[in-house]
């Protein structure tokens, strides 16, 4: 563990440990010894390529919780606005009531601040409705990124399938199961390709 660092210490990581053993005692012993290697050599590829996947996982949850908080921020600055928006509107009232109740001599006032009000209300609207837009945009973001943060999850649980079936094959001498664990292997690429172009 390196210091102010942290390690993150995956399940297949002791399975990687015992094939790059077994791969080590194999290669003096008298036949096996090439499967052995070629398990060990397999669950070394998957188990880096399937750490990476785990750290793509990792970010875009991250960044869907990001995404999903900024969409918050907006959804509150937009509901902000409409309550302005909803004051300017009580104004304009006691202003049109004004209006009806006053002399003559002082509707021109009040005619001007009603005509005010609703062009700070058009302006208001304008802002709430940019403010809910963004927020709906955030939103879609962030279902996105976790949509993409499942498939990098998926990728990594068949990686780890993967190197289970690795360390059962190398243990039971079993060539269907090596056959399965690259089968699974090449599954939890696939899926990984998948979400690294988005699908």
């Amino acid at each position: 563990m390196s210091e102010g660092g942290f390690h993150v210490h995956g399940p297949h990581d002791h399975e990687l440990e015992h094939a790059t053993q077994h791969a080590a005692e194999g290669h003096h012993g008298v036949g096996g010894g090439s499967l052995t290697n070629q398990v060990a050599l397999f669950t070394a590829v998957i188990a880096t390529v399937g750490a990476i996947f785990s750290y793509m996982a990792g970010a875009t949850q991250a960044n869907a919780g990001l995404y999903k908080n900024n969409a918050a921020i907006k959804k509150t600055e937009a509901s902000n606005q409409w309550n302005y928006y909803q004051s300017k509107s009580s104004k304009q009232n006691l202003s049109e009531l004004a209006m009806a109740l006053v002399a003559e001599d002082k509707k021109p006032f009040y005619a001007k601040e009603i005509e005010r009000y609703k062009a700070e209300k058009a302006d208001i609207k304008a802002a709430a409705d940019k403010l809910e837009a963004e927020a709906t945009e955030w939103d879609k973001k962030s279902d996105a990124q976790m949509h993409v943060h499942h498939r990098w999850a998926q990728a990594t649980t068949a990686l780890q399938v993967s190197i289970a079936l690795a360390a059962i094959a190398l243990l039971t001498k079993k060539k269907w199961l090596e056959m399965g664990m690259f089968g699974v292997g090449a599954v939890g690429v696939a899926v990984g390709i998948a979400a690294a172009f988005h699908v």
